[in-house]
């Protein structure tokens, strides 16, 4: 059985546990006004120290400063997590963005990664937004995942967040 819970940044190490390696099929780009689709063949691994770094690192500061974030357990193992930017973004600052969302290799299709966006969403609520804004890696899994859950792609791109990953596929979500 999955349980869900509140994650503290005291737990970043538990990032490790998520097997974020899949199959990529497909990658999208976004021009003009168009989603292109390209066919690939491509195996993604796990986590490398680096990145397993750099992400604890994001997850802790996010946190600190006031983001939350919801982790998925299966019995102690963090089998998923999502994390909701602390930022105000948009040009009326009534967007928060989801700034990490995982759910490990095995543990995918099975309803875990739409609670926690599900969860996300509620307290982006409470917080009184009006949108989650994602940037969504570029890969078919994540972003179906997103409009299969009510992401929409924008025009309006937070730059910022563009700037940090230029090839991701931008999209709001309402609330």
């Amino acid at each position: 059985m999955i349980t869900y819970a509140e994650m503290t940044k005291e737990q970043a190490h538990k990032i490790a546990e998520i097997d974020r390696s899949e199959t990529i099929d497909f990658i999208y780009s976004y021009s003009y006004g168009q989603l292109q689709e390209t066919a690939t063949n491509h195996e993604a691994p796990g986590w490398d120290d680096g990145l397993i770094r750099e992400l604890q690192e994001r997850f802790q500061y996010e946190l600190s400063n006031g983001g939350m974030a919801i982790g998925a357990y299966d019995g102690e193992l963090l089998v998923g997590f999502g994390v909701l930017g602390h930022k105000f973004r948009g040009m009326e600052r009534n967007q928060l963005q989801v700034d990490l969302m995982y759910v490990s290799r095995n543990y995918r299709r099975k309803g875990i990664g739409t609670r926690i966006l599900d969860e996300l969403s509620d307290e982006a609520r409470r917080r009184s937004a009006k949108y989650l804004y994602i940037s969504s890696t570029e890969t078919r899994s994540a972003v179906y995942f997103y409009k299969n859950n009510g992401g929409e792609i924008t025009d309006t791109v937070d730059l910022e967040l563009f700037e940090k990953e230029p090839h991701d596929i931008h999209m709001i979500k309402k609330l």
